[in-house]
This record gives C-alpha cells, sequence and structure tokens, in this order.
C-alpha cells in the first residue's frame, strides 16, 4: 500500500491542512442554500469502446434516482459527464475542465483504467478526490484520494488461474494483454500466481486495444499448446479473439474479466461466447438482492433501450460508492469539503454498494473490493458457477500495507 515516505507525506499533509490540496470551509461543488453537490466524469462517449456509454449512463441513472426521491435529505446531484474518446490525455484536460470550469466537488464514477492512472497528477495538484473511478490499477490502492471500488485486475487474472487450475485441472495457460495499465495489471498478477504455483506460462501476448484482427495471436496460442487462455481486455477485444479461434480450431477454455461477462459482449461474439469463464466482484445481474433490483429498475425507468449487465451495474456501483461517502459526510456534521470527504470515507467498513459487498477503506488500505466469483455463460444465461471466496493471498497481500 503506501511506502514509508508516501505516509510520512500524507501524515504532514493531513496534520496541515487534512487532505493534499485546499481544505476549504466550504469548497466548490457545494450549493449549500439549494442542497445541490455538483460531481463530474469522463467517459468514451467516442473512440474505441463507445459502447462503455452503458456504464455511465447507469451511474447517471442511479443519481437520477436519487434526484427524484430525494432520499438523500433533499440533496441533487448535479453529474457532468463529459467525452475523453478513451484517451489518456484527453481524459486529463477533460478532468481540468470539469474542475476549473464546472467546478465539481469530486471525479465521480470517471471511466477507464488507463485514463483514471492518467490523471490521479492533476486531480493531487488541484486536491480532487477521485471516488470510484471505473477501472482496475495498483496505483489506485496507493493515492490518499482515489477511492477504487473495482479491484486491481491483477487479484481477477489470478482469481481466474486459480479456477482453471485447481477447479478445472488445467495447467497450460496462456495470456493475452492489452498493451496498457488495464492489461498490465492482469498480467503483474497472473505472473505473481503462476510463479508462486511452479507453473510456467505457455505464452505471453499483448496487444493493442484498437487490435481488430486476432489471427497471428491465436496462432501464438495454438502452437503453445495451451488449455486455457485468460484474455484482458475489451469486450471488442475478447471477441475477435474468440473469433480468430473459431476459425483456427483452437478449442481452449476462456476466461475474461468481469465486465465482458455482458449483454454487449454477446452481441459481439454471439454464440462463441458459450462456456467462457469471468472473473467478477458483482453480484449476478439476476439477483432478487434489492440493490440489483433498484439497478434493474431504474435502467427500465431512466435508460430503457440500454441492456442491463455486468456493465451497467459496474456503473451502477460505483455511483453508489460516491453516494455512500457523500451521505457519511453530511451524518458526520463536518464541512461539505472535500477533505473531510475523504476523511469519513476512510472509515466506510462492509458497506453494502449496489453489487458490491464488503466494500472497506481506511487511511493506508484503499482495497475496496476483497472477493470475486467465476461467471459462466452457458445455456443462454451468466451463471456464478464458483462462490466468491477471497483473492489468492500472493496478489492480494502485494498490495497489502506492508
Amino acid at each position: 500500500m503506501f511506502n514509508t515516505l508516501q505516509k510520512s507525506l500524507w501524515a504532514g499533509a493531513v496534520a496541515a491542512t487534512g487532505f493534499v490540496g485546499p481544505a476549504l470551509a466550504q469548497d466548490p461543488g457545494i450549493d449549500l442554500e439549494n442542497k445541490v453537490v455538483t460531481i463530474g466524469a469522463y467517459t468514451p462517449i467516442t473512440g474505441p469502446v463507445p459502447f462503455y456509454a452503458t456504464l455511465t449512463h447507469a451511474s447517471e441513472a442511479y443519481f437520477k434516482r436519487l434526484n427524484d426521491s430525494g432520499e438523500v435529505d433533499g440533496w441533487t446531484f448535479n453529474f457532468i459527464t463529459k467525452d475523453d474518446g478513451y484517451d489518456p490525455a484527453r481524459s486529463v484536460a477533460v478532468a481540468r475542465t470539469l474542475v476549473e470550469d464546472d467546478g465539481i466537488f469530486a471525479l465521480a464514477a470517471p471511466l477507464g483504467t488507463a485514463t483514471n492512472v492518467a490523471v490521479i497528477p492533476y486531480a493531487n495538484e488541484a486536491g480532487i478526490p477521485i471516488i470510484g473511478p471505473v477501472g482496475g490499477a495498483s496505483v489506485f490502492f496507493e493515492e490518499p484520494n482515489v477511492f477504487p471500488l473495482l479491484p486491481d485486475y491483477g487479484w481477477s487474472a489470478a482469481s481466474s488461474v486459480d479456477y482453471a487450475v485447481k477447479d478445472l485441472g488445467l495447467t497450460k495457460v496462456a495470456l493475452l494483454w492489452e498493451n496498457d495499465e488495464l492489461g498490465k495489471s492482469a498480467k503483474r498478477g497472473f505472473d505473481l500466481y503462476m510463479a508462486d504455483a511452479g507453473i510456467e506460462p505457455v505464452e505471453s501476448v499483448p496487444f493493442d486495444v484498437k487490435t481488430t484482427s486476432f489471427s497471428a495471436h491465436i496462432r501464438r496460442v495454438q502452437n503453445s499448446g495451451a488449455e486455457a487462455v485468460v484474455l484482458f481486455g475489451s469486450n471488442a477485444n475478447l471477441a475477435a479473439a474468440l473469433k480468430a479461434a473459431d476459425l483456427q480450431g483452437v478449442d481452449v477454455q476462456w476466461f475474461a474479466p468481469f465486465f465482458t461477462a455482458d449483454p454487449s459482449t454477446l452481441k459481439l461474439a454471439g454464440d462463441l461466447l458459450e462456456g467462457v469463464h469471468f472473473s467478477s466482484w458483482l453480484l449476478p445481474v439476476s439477483s432478487d438482492d434489492p440493490n440489483i433490483v433498484a439497478y434493474r429498475d431504474a435502467i427500465d425507468t431512466y435508460y430503457p433501450n440500454d441492456p442491463k449487465g455486468v456493465l451497467g451495474l459496474n456503473g451502477w456501483s460505483n455511483a453508489a460508492l460516491f453516494h455512500k461517502g457523500f451521505e457519511m459526510l453530511l451524518e458526520s456534521g463536518k464541512d461539505l469539503t472535500r477533505a473531510n470527504l475523504v476523511e469519513v470515507m476512510n472509515g466506510m467498513s462492509d458497506a453494502a454498494l449496489g453489487g458490491a459487498r464488503g466494500v472497506t477503506f481506511s487511511a493506508d488500505d484503499h482495497r475496496g473490493t476483497r472477493k470475486e466469483g467465476i461467471i459462466q455463460y452457458k445455456g443462454g444465461e451468466f451463471v456464478l458457477v464458483r462462490e466468491f471466496t477471497d483473492y489468492p493471498a500472493v496478489v492480494f497481500d502485494a498490495a497489502s500495507t506492508n
């Protein structure tokens, strides 16, 4: 988690101001008279993954539901979203606009792993909390003003390999990984688990997020003799890889991250999705849990043309994280400042947020989500085939406070 220097700097900052950045009696983005809090997010409306808009729609639906119900003591959530094209450089520019022109109180459910990583230096400089960055990278757990709900993708990759090895008895495992922070995080966890298990990966192949042809990648997988392939990339990447494997007659067990266990992937891959496994930190979208029912009902109300799936539940759950933090701030009686938002969120324990459970933060431990299950697409449904279990210690402890 935080190293000694980071802890010293953090302690000094808290002693001086309570937060890395400005600490005012009432920070920008708070309208006390009208009970309005303004928050914002960058999201890829254009670019290589426009279908990720489903995530942001779900976040918007969450805040619209709160606004319509008035359940947060009459407070209104003014949620501003702007397109960054899934381009990290544009994300920084959009974040600056949201802070300096729109006067947001915090970034809430901003989308993308590489994009959020790119924004962190500016957010630190401006003193802006990033609540629920929709992405998975170990750097998120090292930042005192970043509160990630998603696990590190390395933990998810390790969970997939753990199931392949222990439950399916497969030891010839290959990795296909997106050559940015998303894929690199997955690769770190994959490599740690394999080394700890004494298993040599049969292949490890990077690819660009814009890759549409996986013919060469699949040839390497085929030549490696792989029995299982863990792919960490977008929904489109997974669908393209499955198509290439089908054309080349490659028969392996496939594993992919939770956000690809979604109707949007089914639309791209069709029947080729049958049998694919997904590591998931979220409850199944079909669950009767009241939080999941509320998600399905809100999408029907506010975005009836959107599919109800893991992508949407992800965005919904990350919006719920800001809601919970802001509610804690109101209940604390403290001034409505960014510093105090960070302080109260560091006291969050075992919270149920959307599809996530057991979410916990402290000042020196920002690993919010701590368990995953394995979902498989079979018989036309996404079903849970392995109950939620702790992450493999070798990867989870690598992001510990020690």
